[in-house]
């Protein structure tokens, strides 16, 4: 294998080599939404 100091530039979207589906903002509203109400039910506890 021959070496190159050439630096590799590569874009955003092949860098990643996969689909960004946006389910993070669900997951974390999800994930909010869940402590807020568990939080409600120890403090009525």
């Amino acid at each position: 294998m021959a070496e190159n100091n050439e630096p590799i530039h590569v874009t955003t979207d092949r860098a990643r080599a996969g689909a960004t589906p946006h389910m993070t903002r669900y997951v974390l509203g999800v994930g909010l939404v869940l402590v807020v109400l568990a939080f409600a039910f120890i403090v009525l506890l």
